[in-house]
C-alpha cells in the first residue's frame, strides 16, 4: 500500500519560506517521478515542479526562481522548499507518484495548506 503524507504547511507572510515534505511509504521514490501540485479555491489543480527518476527538475513559470524540489533517498521523503513565497501562492499543496512501467498507478498525498497573508 502507498502512502503518501505532506507535512509543513501553514500561514506565512509574503515573502517568508516555507519547506514542504512528502513522507512516502510502500513505494520508493527514487524509482518514479514525483511531483508537486497545488489547488488554489476555486482553481484547477496546477503541476507545481517535478522531479525525474534519474534526478532532472522543471518547473512551473511561476515558481521559478523561488521554489525548490528534492528529496532524500535515504529518508524516502521528497521536499518543497518555498521562499518568497507571495498571496497568489495560497493553495493546497500535493504530492504525487507518478506510474511507471513496473507500476502504472498514480498516487496523490491528501494535501497540506499553504496560506500567505499579512
Amino acid at each position: 500500500q502507498v502512502q503518501l503524507v505532506e507535512s509543513g504547511g501553514g500561514l506565512v507572510q509574503p515573502g517568508g519560506s516555507l519547506r514542504l515534505s512528502c513522507a512516502a511509504s510502500g513505494s520508493i521514490i527514487s524509482l518514479y517521478t514525483m511531483g508537486w501540485y497545488r489547488q488554489a479555491p476555486g482553481k484547477q489543480r496546477e503541476w507545481v515542479a517535478h522531479i525525474t527518476r534519474p534526478g532532472s527538475i522543471n518547473y512551473a513559470d511561476s515558481v521559478k526562481g523561488r521554489f525548490t524540489i528534492s528529496r532524500d533517498n535515504a529518508k524516502n521523503t521528497m521536499y518543497l522548499q518555498m521562499n518568497n513565497l507571495q498571496p497568489e501562492d495560497t493553495a493546497v499543496y500535493y504530492c504525487r507518484r507518478f506510474g511507471s512501467g513496473s507500476d502504472p498507478r498514480d498516487y496523490w498525498g491528501q494535501g497540506t495548506q499553504v496560506t500567505v497573508s499579512s
